[in-house]
């Protein structure tokens, strides 16, 4: 063998060792970001679910639909397409229905909400403009559009939900999760918020809320069970609004009507309502479940009321059979929702 070839081969031997012995990093792939659909009403704590679900870098906010309840459609979609204005958000903005499926249009907790529903903040001109499509017919595309992608997220009335499944069955078995805050169905003590039997969502729409409880769809109810459980203090809020940018600043300003109708009813903060149906589908480890069919009712003093059937009891026949058996939210680790969405707004400023 020449020099010349020894040492080719030696020199090939010594590359191949070193090539061998180094390790080159994998290229790690982008998280997956859900698809999420909010279909809100703007809404202080509505606002603190968008923000939530703004700022959490697994979410992709694909479209925004609006919904009666904190204010008339009108009201809610003007603040919707301000919030998205404000804090830059891409989603299309599609204005909802108003009147609920019986036609009933609700009167707005002003008292609770504020005269504009963000807590009587100056609301500037708005810039955004909806799109051209009723509320209901951006849920059936975008669902259609991204099969068993898309979780839909419910903070409102249940109207566009309702008429969604009506015109397109189908999106039932496309979609990929449904999380909706409203009922009360007992645990923890928890009753109505509009009146002794009902919750406001679910009141506000009961046929609509009922429909949607009904479908054969992945459905989680974030009630009053567990959204009473998580209060968030002044002090929480300042600390929000010293620390936490922009978003923490607006966080206060528009938290203080909100938080003087809590500390009317002897809270020593607000309720985390809607945040908590956002903190669910970011981490749902925080929150305990049940399964069972659910029922809406539908006239009468207790018109709006939620009742749920716990798979496992048996009871004689009746309006409860044949239905599905969504998740129930029962429990919360109220710390973990604080938490969560104290990081979230801090890390987005």
């Amino acid at each position: 063998m020449t020099l010349y070839r020894r040492a080719f081969l030696n020199h090939t031997l010594s590359a191949a060792v070193l090539a061998a012995s180094v390790r080159i990093p994998a290229v790690s792939a982008a998280p997956v970001r859900r698809k999420v659909i909010f279909d809100t009403d703007p809404g202080v704590d509505d606002t603190m679910a968008l923000l939530l679900l703004r700022y959490t870098p697994t979410i992709d906010l694909i479209g925004i639909t609006t919904a009666s309840g904190n204010g008339k459609i009108a009201t809610t979609t003007r603040n919707a397409l301000y919030l998205a204005d404000k804090f830059q958000i891409s989603a299309p903005v599609a204005m909802g229905q108003g009147p609920s499926l019986d036609g009933v249009t609700s009167g707005p907790p002003v008292n609770v909400h504020g005269k504009n529903a963000l807590g009587d903040i100056p609301i500037p001109p708005v810039r955004r403009k909806v799109i051209d499509k009723p509320a209901h017919d951006l849920l059936i595309d975008l669902i259609r559009s991204n099969p068993h992608e898309v979780t839909l997220v419910a903070t409102g009335h249940m109207t566009n939900l309702a008429l969604a499944l009506r015109k397109a069955p189908e999106i039932a078995s496309l979609v990929k999760e449904v999380v909706l805050m409203g009922g009360a169905f007992g645990y923890n003590g928890a009753r109505g918020n509009i009146t002794p039997a009902a919750e406001a969502n679910f009141h506000g729409d009961p046929r609509a809320a009922d429909e949607v409880c009904g479908a054969s769809w992945p459905l989680t109810i974030v009630g009053l069970d567990v959204t009473t459980q998580t209060i968030m203090t002044d002090a929480y809020f300042a600390d929000l609004r010293d620390h936490g940018g922009a978003a923490g600043r607006f966080l206060w300003d528009v938290t203080r009507v909100y938080m003087d109708f809590h500390k009317s009813l002897g809270v020593s903060g607000i309720y985390v309502h809607d945040a908590s149906a956002a903190a669910f589908v970011i981490d749902p480890s925080l929150f305990h479940t049940i399964s069972g069919a659910v029922r809406v009712a539908q006239g009468g003093v207790a018109d709006g009321e939620s009742i749920v059937k716990p798979d496992g009891r048996k009871f004689p026949p009746g309006a409860w059979d044949h239905r599905p058996s969504p998740s129930v939210c029962v429990d919360v680790n109220a710390d973990g929702v604080r938490e969560l969405f104290r990081r979230t707004v801090l890390a987005a400023g």
